[in-house]
């Protein structure tokens, strides 16, 4: 039986922009007195208003920059609006083999992990032609294991490396190979160069996804294996989100000494996500009642096997959406036009989350519900637009022609 999700609060709005828009129009009216008198000093001169776009870099410009501009120059902080809406614009890619990472190359061609038969391929993002980079050495595959989340490296345009996490026999782990765009296909993908290794694997809950953040360290979310202990024991690299350096280290500024961990209490992290303001939200399954989005906090405590779900202990920090598992089993997650997207398993819908700061401005919104069966991975793929991967191939789904494919959505 469907559980109906429970509906988080609404935010006070922010005071904010009628602040900022009293501070405009008193600097209006100072300066229009301060033009007319030059007027009356030196006539024929031209006077400026003092609202020039990030003129002395002032609170009042009307345009942002970088982190403070979401993708289509909307102020980061201006809260969405309660409902928006998805067009499935193409179908890109079909008769993909249980599809689970995909990483977005510079030239708008994507690459995508098969998780069963450890392959990487790429996707032309025009024609949606496909050509098999490789095979990855050392993936086990198993269960919910295998070759799973990729991501690039943030100075790929000089190093070419392609980031990759996968089961092997004795654990889950991180790669880099180096991808070499001149060899023959099949035969692209350099050796594996293990940066990361030690997280706990099992026959589910393995985690997988893997990220870099707006300040280049690498991310990963994983699993319990199905040991709830493992999440709360802060030595366990299992139930965590780990942040890391891009040569496998724990980065610096991480909230315990010398531990990749940043978070903890998860059961099962499969969807990381940045906001324009670089605030990370992260998803992950629950077990028989509540799957979660996440606000990140560096060291806190996300509850799990003590707490499912938003609980009344201030220990642990609580989720600012949560759904009924039938609703949801949330995989991917992605940031645009204000709002969190987070692919549904189970729940064969994507969810939209509209967000004011770290909290959910109004009801979550379910699009495409049924129409493309198990949805596993959202990307960004530039201002209004997201990359979704199915995943109807991964043993659990009802796979039909065409399956699994790549779609690109356009998105309010």
């Amino acid at each position: 039986m469907d559980r109906e999700p429970v509906r988080p609060e609404r935010c006070k709005k922010s005071r904010t922009r009628r602040v900022e828009g009293t501070v405009i129009v008193q600097r209006r009216a100072v300066t229009a007195v301060l033009a007319a008198a030059a007027l009356l000093l030196a006539a024929g001169c031209s006077s400026d208003d003092g609202e020039s776009p990030g003129k002395n870099g002032s609170a009042e410009s009307s345009t942002t920059s970088g982190a403070d501009a979401s993708p289509t120059g909307r102020a980061a902080e201006e809260t969405p609006p309660a409902q928006g809406s998805v067009k499935v614009v193409r179908t890109v890619a079909e008769g993909l083999n249980s599809p689970w990472g995909l990483a977005p190359l510079p030239d708008g061609d994507l690459l995508v992990s098969s998780r069963d038969d450890a392959t990487i391929t790429r996707v032309d993002g025009e024609s949606g032609k496909k050509a098999e980079l490789g095979e990855v050495p050392g993936v086990s595959p198993a269960g919910e294991g295998g070759l799973m989340g990729l991501a690039l490296s943030p100075d790929y345009a000089s190093d070419h490396m392609v980031y990759a996490y996968f089961t092997s026999a004795s654990d889950n782990r991180i790669v880099r190979m180096l991808y070499d765009e001149q060899r023959p296909s099949g035969d692209q993908l350099g050796a594996p160069d293990t940066i990361f290794k030690g997280i706990p694997k099992g026959f589910i809950h393995n985690g997988g996804r893997i990220a870099f953040g707006p300040d280049k360290m690498l991310y990963a979310g994983t699993g319990e294996s199905g040991d709830t202990g493992l999440s709360q024991d802060r030595k366990s690299l299992g139930g965590k989100i780990l942040r890391l350096t891009p040569e496998g280290e724990p980065a610096p500024g991480n909230p315990f000494p010398d531990s990749p961990v940043y978070s903890y209490g998860h059961r099962n992290v499969q969807g990381l996500a940045w906001d324009s303001q670089q605030r990370l939200f992260a998803s992950e399954f629950g077990q028989d009642t509540w799957d979660e989005l996440n606000a990140i906090k560096p060291g806190d405590n996300y509850g799990w096997p003590e707490a499912e779900g938003k609980s009344d202990d201030s220990e642990y920090h609580n989720p600012l959406a949560q759904w009924g598992t039938d609703d949801a089993s949330p995989s991917g997650a992605a940031y645009a036009e204000g709002s969190i997207w987070m692919a549904g398993l189970k729940g064969q819908r994507l969810w939209r989350i509209p967000l004011n700061g770290t909290e959910a401005s109004a009801d979550p919104q379910a699009f495409l519900e049924g129409e493309y069966g198990r949805l596993r991975t959202v990307v960004p793929a530039g201002g209004d637009k997201l990359w979704l991967m199915t995943s109807n191939t991964d043993g659990r789904g009802d796979p039909k022609d065409g399956d699994d494919r790549i779609l690109e959505l356009r998105v309010t």
